[in-house]
């Protein structure tokens, strides 16, 4: 998910804002992160915010325990990050709620409209 944010912004410049989970090779960027912020990295699957390939900040999927850069205007990049991290909450419940539907109720209603 890449996001731009206007001269309206915090940011003086457009700027290119990619919203993904964290990967394996996050993991100096991340403890660079957390010592910036003066904590430590969340556990669990992460969502972050990346800007010109630095890392801004990070929120827990499950914990919603967040890192971000002290120096960087991070406000509205955690509140972006919040809302993903919500939607993709909301969508593993439906689909484990479709997946323990009753078995008439599978065949009965298409997937698209589940």
């Amino acid at each position: 998910m890449s996001l731009r944010f206007s001269r309206h912004s915090l940011f003086a410049t457009d700027v290119a804002v990619t919203i993904r989970r964290a990967a394996v090779r996050d993991g100096e960027k991340l403890r660079r992160l957390a010592a910036l912020d003066e904590a430590v990295v969340p556990a669990g699957d992460l969502l972050v915010a990346e800007v010109a390939d630095e890392l801004w900040c990070a929120l827990a999927l499950d914990s919603g325990e967040a890192i971000a850069d002290p120096f960087r205007p991070t406000g509205s990049l955690l509140e972006v990050l919040r809302l993903r991290a919500d939607a993709l909450r909301r969508a593993r419940a439906g689909q484990l709620r479709a997946a323990h539907a009753p078995a008439w109720r599978r065949l009965l209603i298409p997937r698209r409209a589940r």
